[in-house]
Parts: C-alpha cells; structure tokens; sequence
C-alpha cells in the first residue's frame, strides 16, 4: 500500500478508504455526550438501590427493636402470670417460675452438679464423647460432628455447662487482657446462632489457642437455629483455653429474651428428656459471664455501651450472678419503699393492681387507685397539693408530645416521660416513680433513669448494680451530645460523644468496641472514631442484607477489620437481585404491621375521610400510619408498595389491607378477637410452647382457656369468657378436646395473597 493510505471492509465485505471511515466515526463531543449520558443514568440507577438499600434497612432495625419492645411486655405479662396462673390439677407452670422467679443460687447450689452421672449413654449414640479436662481432639470432634448434623449427648451438654459455671465462679467481672508479642486478638461480635459465621470466622482466622486468642462479645444465642452448637463449641473453647478465650455477657445471654427469640425453644426441642435441667443451668451459666474486657488497660470492650452513670470501678464490685435477667430487678429490690416488703398477690407485675385486687374479690387501696392515672391529678384527687419534687419535673402529663404517649402506650417509653406517684406518708409525701413501687409495673424495668431523676431514696445497692449492668448489656450511640433514656429499643442508653470521651479520659483509655448493632458492611465507626461496633452475623435480616466483621488488634492497638459473607446463593445474584429480594421481605414484614394494627388504622383514616370517600391525602396517610405503629419510616417513599392511588392523586388506604389475609377463616367471635391473635401470635406461640410440657403439639381448652383470660386481662383487652370458649371450641377442629398447636399457629398467621398466587402458578 502507499503511504498514507489504509484500508478496511465494512460489514457486507466491501473496502473501505480512510476517507470513508472518517465519515462513518462519531465526533469526539457527540462520544463525550453518550458517554456523560451512560454515567449519569448508571450514576441515578445506583443511588436509587442505594435508597432502596438504606429504607429496606431502616424497616428492618426499625420492627427488630419494636420486637425489643414487644419484649418487654411479654415479659411482664409472664410475671403477671407467676401471680395468677394455676393448673386445672393446682399446680402452677414449673418452667416460668425456675426461670422467672428463681430461688437457687449458683454460688451455693449443690443439686444439679452431679445430675448428668444419673444419665446413661445408650451404645447406639454416634456422637462425640467428651471427658474432662477437655483437650484438642474433643473440640475437634465436636467440630466435626456439627458440621454432620450430630448433637452432643445431654450428659455431656449437662457437664459441659457445670464445668463452664464452675470456671465462670472464678473470673472477675472485668477481664484484664494483654496484646501477646507479635500476636493479635481476633475481636467477633454478635452470632445469634449462625453457626456458619463461627466456622467460617475458624476457617479463616483459625481455632482458638495461644496463638489465635478470641474476645466474643456476647449475643451467641437467639434468632438463628444453631445456638446450641455454637455455645457447645464457646463454652469447650473456653474450658480448653481460658487464658485466650473471653465470652462477654451480651443482652440476649438473658432467660427472658431466650423465650421469644428462640433459644428456649431450640433447647426445648433438642433436649426433650432434659431441656429444663439445661435451660435452668445455662440460666446460671449466663448470668455469670464477664460483663466487660479490657484489652492494655487502653480498649474497653462492653456488649451494649455505657451511659453517664457508667463506672468501672464500681462494676468490678458488683456480684453479677445476681442480675439473671436485665429485664427483671435483682429480688432485693421488690421490696415495698416504705421499709415493708410489698406482697407478692399485691406487687404490681405490669398490670394494675386495682384490676387484680378486683379480680380477687379484695378491697382496693389507694395506691391501686393512684396507678395508671397521671401524677398531678392523682395526687389532687386525695385532697393534697402536688409537691415541689413533683412540679421540678417539669413536665405537663396533659400535653405530652403525641408519639411518647403512643410510646408509653407501647411499653417503652423514658420514665422521663411516664407519670409518677405521689405517695402519702404520714404528715409529709413525697413523689416515688413507678419502678420504685413496683420495678416492673409499666414496663419500666430497663430504663435507667427511673430513679436518678427524683432525688428520694437512695437505692439498694442491688438496684445500682443491676442499672450498671443494664446499660452495658442495652446502650447504643448516637451522635448527638448528651445521654438519653433509649426509648427506641426499649431499654438501656443513648450514649454521646461526649460521654465517651469522658469515659474514656477518666479511666485512661483510648477506643470502645462494642456490638449489639446490626450494620450492613459488619463494623461502624462513630464518636470520632472512639467507638467501634463489629457484628459478626451476616445475612442477619435477609439473605444478602449485611456482611460479618471481625477485629484483630496488636500491639499497636490499630484494628484491622475483616469482612465475609456466608451465603450459597448471594454470589450469583447481581445487587438489583439481592436488593429486590431484600426489600421485598421487609414490605411484608411492615404490610403484616399494618395488618396487626387494622383496626387502630381504619378508626384514624376514617377521622381524616369526613366525606366517607375512602381516600385520604397522602400526607394524612403517611401521619396516621406513623402514630399508629410508631416505626419511624419514610412512609412517603414506601407508599408506592403498601398503597393504591386514586385517580384523583389521593390515596385509597383500605388498599393497604388488600394483599393479606389469614392463614384459615376462623369465626368472628367477637369484635377485633382475630386481629389481637394475629397481632400477639408470638407471645402466644411462646407461652403456649411453656404450657406444652410433653411437647405433644397440643394443650388442652382450659389451659387455653385460662392463659388467653389472663393474657388478655394483662393486654386491657376486653374479651368475655363466653368468647374465648367459643373460640377455643372452633380451634378444637377433631373434638377431642385438646387444641392441635401448629393448626392454632396456622390460622393465626398473616398470608400474602400475591406469594399465594405466585405458588399455585409455579
């Protein structure tokens, strides 16, 4: 060819000069202007996922800690219960009082210690055999049998956690620690029973041992379906090496939440013969693990937070083994204020007691008068003035903001914001907060500024010591100076930065590490970079919806984190893919709200609908929906999912109930009956689950009877009793007397019409 020639074929084969090919080629500014146009329109694709991410995310911390809440009155209602509740034969439920109202020690029990060399494994076992001291191979034969499915024999499991209480016994509060030379410490966070997430944090961390030293940071049990393993393989690790394994206490090392969140249940299930013995023992067992590390007397490492009453020094001194449960006050604090012990038919288990002196055919007093009623009114309705403890308050109980009320309502809200109790003594009256009288009337149990704000008493040391706990187990950060009652979650602290800061310049220390926090990359950074929150569960929510982190720290005390993601399916989704299946799990999870809360809902719409046309503004919509279920979401930007539109652009709110239905029909006994089961259907599932005790699937009508009385006496819920045998007859499908369980749990349970679709297509 000539210089300064070429020559190229088109598509059809024809060639191509240069001149040609110049008339064929874009401009340089037209490729620029295709290209800004492609980045635009990705850079607007990934900023809408990344909306999508970030409310799909807030719906779903959002029902989690409205389930903390739930909690809590679920937990009062099981005190209410110890009160109330008899047996058709006289006796009472033997598992909620050893696990509420527990009268052994651990220090001084001498009973369970030597039950498992009553038990005899049978030759057909084929699981791994334990002998103690235990040495590597047990630990790497109970790895191997977890990873085939094989539990551990209850004789085992039973001297495995005697030994642990034993060890426990001798450990401080605060355990001190030590970076080893040229060594790190791996740092892990909250599992909730992911087994995975400890295997594979082994796989590529490696075992424990004095080489690899482990801090876990409590949370080991709860929501996932291998909590047994992965305590099992804590505790052995713990016994094998104690010197370089750490097990912080978390908020879910707790009797009380394991009942809901389904550690009781799982223990239940695999241990029939002896899941009491080893739930009352692990009850022991959790109470007495460490509440806090500390790493070169630099880094403290805590489960929840700290608030501003937080005080190491004191925290070494307290006995521990006495908090049980962080949402019960120790049984030294039950005591009446006035120096008498209170009676337990009379002590207030989150229930009025003028209900329950009511109900007993006794005269009411007037303390039973006063409770539920605001404080000013109350204390003008004996014919006395308020006092000045109760004017410095400041607060007006008429005009309290709409959402705390709603809050209060719910069972969780500050005692900053709940009335108090004026109480006459003699000649001169003083104001005692609720929690004073009763500490577990109104669901006020974990709020710690119950008593600092009324200067009366000083408190039993009991009580201090249990509040000390409580924010270390329930506290979490927020960026806003200052520390708040955390009213959110439902107990425990909101934590500033500068009371980090304070925190950590009194006691020398440099970085706070805590969990107890679900975050989306595994760990999180705050308070200028002073605390640190690792989380070791991934998929915590939904399938794809976090990572899981570890920490290791040097000498140099600089963390390095390190991310992973269990998961079989995640990889070979694209990120629309596992958004869309994300979100779409957290639309149901709020549309199963608002089913719930049908009725609140409709009543509030339909004060807003004067003209009866069945619309509303899409404003007052999204304000209704907020008051009622107190979910703090961006209702506006979830409309689209949960709502039609009218042709007029306002919106056709009974659509929000269209998409759902129940499990089975079941008769309308009485007005809104089924709505309250579908809305309680896990606190039932849970007492009945108790009730249960040969684990037959079944209970009889008068248990059922009885415990829905009570239950729905606690909730306020009005109900006759010839409702709730009407109903209990319907549920009774075989008539034989007795109440199938699971087809109880199917027919209270919320379906999604379009899944139902979706499936009989497929």
């Amino acid at each position: 060819m000539g210089c300064g020639t070429s020559v190229t074929t088109d598509n059809k084969g024809r060639r191509l000069t240069t001149d040609e090919m110049a008339k064929n080629t874009p401009s340089p500014a037209l490729a620029m202007k295709a290209a800004i146009l492609i980045q635009r329109w990705y850079r607007r694709y990934i900023a809408r996922l990344e909306m999508r991410q970030r409310y799909t995310w807030n719906i779903f911390q959002s029902i989690e800690y409205a389930g903390e809440q739930d909690q809590l009155q679920l937990s009062s209602f099981f005190s209410f219960m110890l009160d109330n509740f008899t047996q058709p034969n006289g006796n009472g439920p033997d598992l909620i009082s050893h696990l509420l109202d527990p009268v052994v020690d651990p220090w001084s029990d001498r009973e369970r210690q030597t039950m498992y060399e009553q038990i005899t494994v049978p030759e057909s076992y084929s699981g791994p055999h334990l002998s103690f001291p235990l040495t590597v191979s047990h630990t790497n034969a109970l790895l191997s049998a977890f990873k085939e499915q094989q539990p551990l024999h209850s004789r085992y499991m039973l001297q495995l956690l005697q030994q642990t209480k034993k060890l426990l016994k001798q450990m401080p509060n605060v355990i001190q620690l030590s970076t080893p030379y040229a060594k790190e410490i791996t740092i892990c966070g909250d599992l909730h029973g992911r087994l995975d997430d400890l295997l594979l944090i082994f796989y590529k961390n490696g075992l424990p041992s004095a080489e690899t030293p482990y801090v876990f940071n409590g949370d080991f049990v709860d929501r996932g379906k291998k909590s047994v393993e992965i305590i099992i393989l804590l505790f052995a690790y713990l016994l094998l090496y104690p010197d370089h394994m750490t097990l912080n206490r978390g908020n879910h090392e707790d009797h009380i939440m394991n009942l809901r969140y389904g550690f009781t249940k799982e223990v239940m299930q695999k241990y029939k013969t002896h899941g009491r013995d080893i739930l009352l023992l692990l009850q022991d067992v959790f109470s007495l693990l460490p509440i806090a590390t500390v790493i070169d007397n630099k880094v403290l490492i805590v489960h929840g937070g700290i608030s501003d009453m937080t005080d190491l020094d004191f925290l070494n001194s307290i006995e521990r083994h006495k908090v049980k449960s962080a949402l019960r006050l120790p049984r030294k604090s039950l005591n009446h204020p006035e120096g008498q012990p209170e009676s337990p038919r009379c002590r207030s288990r989150g229930q009025p007691e003028s209900l329950r002196c009511r109900s007993r055919g006794q005269p009411e007093s007037p303390r039973c008068r006063s409770r539920g009623q605001p404080e000013s009114p109350r204390c003008r309705s004996r014919g006395q003035q308020e006092s000045p403890q109760c004017r410095s308050r400041g607060q007006d109980h008429g005009n309290t903001p709409k959402k705390r009320r709603h809050l209060t309502r719910q069972g969780s809200s500050s005692s900053s914001s709940s009335s108090s109790l004026c109480s006459p003594r003699g000649s001169s009256r003083r104001c005692l907060s609720p929690s004073m009288l009763s500490p577990t009337n109104n669901l006020q149990v974990p709020f710690l500024d119950s008593f600092t704000a009324l200067p009366v008493r000083q408190p039993p040391r009991e009580e201090l010591e249990w509040k000390q706990v409580v924010d270390l187990l329930w506290s979490d950060p927020k960026s806003q100076p200052g520390c708040s009652p955390n009213t959110f979650r439902g107990g425990g602290s909101y934590f500033g930065p500068d009371v980090t800061r304070r925190l950590l310049e009194r006691h020398g220390m440099t970085l706070l590490i805590r969990s107890h926090e679900c975050k989306q990359e595994g760990y999180e950074l705050c308070h200028d970079g002073q605390v640190i929150t690792i989380f070791s569960a991934s998929n915590y929510y939904e399938e794809g919806s976090n990572r899981g982190a570890y920490i290791k720290l040097g000498r140099e005390l600089v963390p390095r984190f390190f991310q992973y993601q269990v998961s079989r399916n995640t990889r070979k989704l694209t990120l629309t893919q596992r958004v869309n299946v994300a979100e779409g799990s957290a639309v149901r999870a709020v549309q199963e709200k608002l089913f719930a809360h049908r009725s609140e809902l409709m009543a509030a719409f339909q004060q807003y609908d004067t003209s009866n046309s069945g619309c509303i503004s899409v404003s007052e919509w999204a304000l209704v929906v907020e008051s009622v279920l107190s979910l703090d979401l961006p209702w506006r930007t979830l409309r689209p999912r949960l709502a039609r539109l009218a042709p007029d652009g306002s919106i056709d709110y009974q659509s929000c109930f269209e998409d759902m239905g129940p499990g089975q029909p079941i008769p309308q006994v009485t007005p809104n009956l089924a709505e309250t089961l579908y809305r309680y259907r896990t606190d039932l599932e849970i007492i009945f689950n108790i009730m249960d005790k040969d684990h037959s699937g079944q209970i009889s009508i008068e248990e059922f009877r009885q415990t829905w009385r009570l239950f729905s006496a606690h909730l306020g819920v009005e109900v006759d009793d010839r409702a709730i045998d009407e109903l209990a007859k319907s549920i009774d499908f075989n008539k034989d007397g007795s109440i199938d369980f699971n087809e109880f749990l199917e027919a209270f349970r919320v379906v999604h019409k379009l899944d139902v679709k979706d499936q009989q297509q497929g």
